[in-house]
């Protein structure tokens, strides 16, 4: 009986021991790779046959045929790009535990191109009130970019509820900034003079000869910036292992304040006009992911991974056109849009290390 209970003593110091020894922090560095989808749907460009006049103080012109859209704001889709993330993580023997993570994506970007090559239509885009944009010059087209970046910083509280799920508490800041424009590409040669010729046709819209290259000013531009503050909850769990491999899911929502920012620049005759508004509002986020590892050794670990992260009720760039409105002579902001969504998905590839 003695050296049963001898026995017990020993593995039970053994597995102290082993406690004691067990890595509690874990580091990681990865790269991602996200594209965006989900930027509203904006009226853009439409077309307008060029018989019709640029311009009449009566009858249909350019401003007030509807035309036949063939560019929406639903059609940037943005590609990959690379940003890093960088995580670290406490594990306490307890059970319970701490996590910091931050990453950011920085080169999110979309162009579309409409023109020159619908010979005999008239590019057009409007705004609420007096704004309409046509191209100054039948060999012009109209350009439209849409960039993005994004910025996440989470901390949270860990509680491991067995060895294979880990539950999550914590707050999180992300910052999502998102910038259209819109410009005529190439720039005009000479001052387009043929506008004050009524009526004028697009076959009016020629060059005079001698005429000075005019750089042309972004005749749009519409920048957003989202300030998420708030809190949320998950879970994390190992959903498949053997010997060196194992799969492991992610999954995470939370509330958050949105303080977001909307200001425009509106070219006029070549000359810019700024406005600017700023709203709070609520916002949810939604974050998944599932991610292969590969331990080279109990230290060190390779992954592979996909995640998807969605934001509702964000500003985004596209849908404050409608929020601003013009006048021959002025721009003002109406207030900010915060009821579009957007969807960041790709991949990651990285390492992590235990210590």
């Amino acid at each position: 009986m003695a050296a049963v209970f001898s026995a017990a003593a020993t593995a039970k110091a053994d597995d102290l021991h082993r406690e004691r020894l067990a890595p509690r922090w874990t580091a990681s560095v990865e790269a991602l790779m996200l594209g965006r989808s989900g930027a509203g749907s904006q009226s853009l460009v439409s077309l307008v046959p060029g018989d019709v006049p640029w311009w009449t103080p009566v009858g249909p012109n350019t401003s007030n045929v509807p035309g036949v859209e063939v560019l929406n704001s639903n059609q940037l889709h943005q590609r990959l790009a690379a940003g890093p993330r960088i995580a670290v993580s406490y594990s306490d023997p307890s059970g319970y535990g701490v996590e910091l993570s931050y990453f950011n994506v920085l080169g999110l970007k979309a162009s579309r191109s409409i023109g020159p090559e619908t010979p005999g239509q008239w590019l057009v885009m409007k705004a609420p009130g007096n704004f309409w944009q046509t191209q100054d010059y039948a060999y012009q087209s109209m350009v439209w970019q849409d960039e993005t970046r994004l910025h996440s910083l989470e901390a949270n509280l860990r509680l491991e509820l067995s060895p294979r799920v880990t539950l999550l508490a914590g707050v999180r800041w992300l910052q999502l900034h998102d910038q259209l424009q819109g410009t005529l590409d190439p720039a005009d040669l000479g001052q387009p003079m043929w506008k004050f010729n009524v009526p004028s046709r697009l076959s009016d819209a020629v060059p005079l000869p001698g005429s000075s290259v005019v750089i042309n000013p972004p005749f749009w531009t519409s920048s957003t910036t989202n300030n998420l503050y708030g809190v949320q909850i998950g879970a994390r769990a190992i959903l498949w292992e053997i010997e060196r491999v194992s799969v492991e899911g992610v999954l995470k929502a939370g509330l958050f304040d949105n303080h977001a920012t909307q200001t425009a620049l509106v070219s006029m005759q070549k000359q810019i006009y700024p406005t600017k508004a700023i709203t709070d509002a609520a916002a949810f986020v939604g974050q998944g992911g599932i991610a292969a590892k590969y331990r080279l050794s109990d230290l060190v670990a390779l992954k592979l991974g996909y995640e998807a992260l969605w934001l509702g009720r964000v500003a985004l760039a596209p849908a404050q056109i409608q929020a601003i409105s013009t006048t021959r002579t002025a721009v003002g902001a109406t207030g900010v849009n915060c009821r579009s969504s957007t969807l960041l998905q790709g991949v990651t590839i990285g390492m992590e290390y235990a210590f």
